[in-house]
């Protein structure tokens, strides 16, 4: 098949995008790398908005419970592997607690905007 200048100019824009989709892709993943201080920061909204949260009523008691259960149980994770690797955590495991952590930021969103209320 020839490529005539109408075809050339289909492809042209394609390609500008595959190559800045491309080019963008080790930001993107290095945006996903979660360091200690985001990690805390993270934990303090979480704790924030389910604070929030209890005093507005949008979460009933057992939303609570489990919400700070699922907290507990990242951060006793997060000390345990810090502890493991003499107070660091590797790009595995800062990735897994991300994940944990988005998780867990869903649930929290999803529980404060059901039709359950406290009032």
């Amino acid at each position: 098949m020839k490529l005539t200048w109408l075809n050339k100019l289909n492809v042209l824009p394609l390609a500008i995008i595959l190559t800045g989709a491309a080019a963008s892709l080790p930001v993107y993943a290095q945006s996903q790398q979660a360091d200690p201080d985001t990690i805390h920061q993270r934990k303090e909204n979480q704790q924030d908005r389910i604070a929030q949260g209890v005093k507005s009523g949008q979460l009933t008691p057992r939303e609570t419970a489990n919400l700070e259960n699922k907290e507990a149980a990242i951060n006793q994770e997060t000390r345990a592997d810090r502890r493991a690797n003499g107070g660091k955590l590797t790009q595995g495991e800062k990735a897994q607690i991300n994940r944990q952590q988005n998780r867990t930021s869903r649930q929290i969103y999803r529980d404060k905007h059901n039709a359950r209320t406290t009032k």
